[in-house]
C-alpha cells in the first residue's frame, strides 16, 4: 500500500518546438546569426540548426539551454513559455 496519490499531470508534447521558437526568437531579437550563436555557446553550427529545425529536432541538455540563455541574456524560464 502506497502512501502517494494518483496525481495526473498534463505535460505539454510540443515543449522542444516551443524552446526551438523561443531560441530562434531571442536569437533574431538579438541581432545574432545560427553562426554566432553557436560561437558563442561553445556548439556547432549544425546542432544549434538542428535544434532549430522542423525536422531535424534533436534534445538539448540542461547545460546547453542555460548557455543560450545566457549569451542570449534572457532569464531560461523564457525559452519554455508559449505565446
Amino acid at each position: 500500500m502506497s502512501n502517494y496519490e494518483y496525481k495526473e499531470f498534463n505535460f505539454n508534447k510540443d515543449i522542444k518546438k516551443i524552446i526551438a521558437k523561443n531560441i530562434r526568437k531571442y536569437r533574431k531579437e538579438k541581432g545574432y546569426t545560427q553562426e554566432q550563436l553557436a560561437l558563442y555557446t561553445d556548439r556547432s553550427f549544425e546542432f544549434i540548426r538542428r535544434i532549430e529545425s522542423e525536422e531535424g529536432r534533436r534534445g538539448f541538455s540542461v547545460e546547453t539551454l542555460w548557455r543560450i540563455a545566457t549569451v542570449l541574456e534572457i532569464n531560461m524560464d523564457k525559452l519554455f513559455k508559449e505565446d
